[in-house]
């Protein structure tokens, strides 16, 4: 099975410019996103998909691979829908998006996201988390889902779902199990394109989560469970949190 990676790097981030630049200890984001990318002992090529010569330019000056795409993309998933057009001439079988902001991304679990494809009937996949904090239940940026028994996703939202109509708030991780989405996706290659026309939907603009349109248009996405977190750095004072942690 021949699996692409594509890393999206959009220079101009409302909540922090220029991010995929940054320095994180010597090396900038993108880069030490790049590098571990190319440890996977399942993706066979890994290229990020910018919108921005200074992000370009960079990524040609530390080897790595990368092409540019639209500035009027409006998510991750259309970029990389551009990149698997600009590589018709090759036959890949499944696209693997890596956020461009998790600097410290396990290698481990974009192998468990590509063991998903192992499976024929796999249209789209992520990976999900065990929530174990109340913290990280109640917390808006923390994106919960809810699966069915065949561990495919039924819904995403901000909100800590299920609600436990039973217990008071605090006693919810004593009777149910939550869980956290990692935002890294796999989808089909044919399936790529066709939820890369879909026009946005309701649930989608409600919550903000674009996954709920494929949700919402009957794609199935399944759910492998990794017990290793992520870092996402989506403001300086993320950063700041990482360089001192």
């Amino acid at each position: 099975m021949k699996i692409l990676g594509i890393i999206p790097a959009r220079f101009g981030s409302t909540r922090f410019p220029g991010k995929p630049l940054v320095d994180i200890d010597g090396k900038s984001m993108i880069q030490r996103v790049y590098e571990q990318c190319v440890k996977s002992k399942r993706l066979s090529k890994v290229i990020i998909a910018t919108d921005d010569d200074r992000i370009l330019n960079h990524v040609k000056e530390f080897g790595g691979n990368a092409l540019m795409t639209s500035p009027l993309h409006q998510s991750g998933t259309d970029r990389c829908a551009e990149i698997l057009k600009q590589e018709k001439n090759y036959d890949w079988n499944v696209v693997i998006n890596i956020q461009g902001d998790e600097p410290y991304i396990h290698p481990e679990q974009i192998d468990l996201l590509c063991s998903t494809f192992d499976d024929e009937s796999t249209q789209i996949s992520t990976l999900v988390k065990k929530i174990n904090s109340p913290d990280e239940l109640f917390n808006h940026n923390n994106v919960k889902v809810v699966m069915n028994n065949k561990n495919e996703a039924i819904y995403f939202s901000r909100s800590p779902i299920p609600y436990n109509r039973n217990f008071p708030e605090h006693e919810w991780l004593k009777h149910s199990s939550y869980y956290k989405h990692i935002g890294i996706y796999g989808y089909r290659t044919d399936i790529l394109l066709e939820i890369a026309e879909l026009t946005k939907t309701n649930l989608e603009v409600t919550e903000s989560l674009e996954q709920l349109r494929w949700i919402e248009n009957a794609y199935v996405i399944k759910a492998a469970i990794t017990s290793l977190d992520s870092i996402a750095i989506d403001t300086p004072e993320d950063l700041a949190k990482v360089k001192n942690a």
